[in-house]
């Protein structure tokens, strides 16, 4: 019992970490009675380490009276497209691949225990950045996902 509340504690102190998105916009999928409708949102963020990449994720928000509360589960779909968006310097830690496969975005998409992630490997051979989104939860993940790749080019 005792790791399982460390687990919960742990999970709600990573969540908090990381980079803050901004909604973009969003569409209606489901429409709801009571409560808010099912939708698809759009939200942008900065990867936190590197200057000048820009990532943007579409995920689905569950509605009606579970949705509107924050208690419901959202599903494990989202979709993520990343860009380069001015001059890209890398620190040594992400050109020496110690910062392979960190975190650079969470959001909590149930109450506690499920969230999307991004995460960031570096490709030295191709000078490339890859973004990874995917679903997990304490239990049992979602083998769904989503890859985008930043080639870094010449800034002018």
């Amino acid at each position: 019992m005792k790791y399982k509340v460390l687990a919960v504690l742990g999970s709600l102190l990573i969540i908090s970490l990381g980079a803050r998105a901004e909604q973009i916009g969003s569409v209606d999928t489901v429409f709801k009675m009571i409560g808010p409708d099912h939708k698809i949102i759009v939200e942008a963020f900065d990867d936190p380490d590197v200057q000048n990449v820009t990532c943007y994720v579409s995920r689905a928000k569950t509605g009606g009276i579970k949705g509107g509360l924050g208690l419901a589960e959202d599903t494990s779909d989202a979709a993520i497209s990343c860009q380069q968006v001015g001059p890209v310097e890398l620190s040594e830690k992400i050109k020496s691949g110690k910062a392979q496969g960190d975190v650079v975005f969470q959001k909590r998409t149930s109450l506690v225990f499920k969230k999307l992630q991004v995460v960031r490997f570096y490709d030295a051979k191709r000078n490339t950045l890859a973004y990874l989104a995917y679903s997990d939860k304490v239990v049992e993940g979602s083998p769904k996902n989503a890859v985008s790749a930043v080639p870094i080019m010449p800034w002018k």
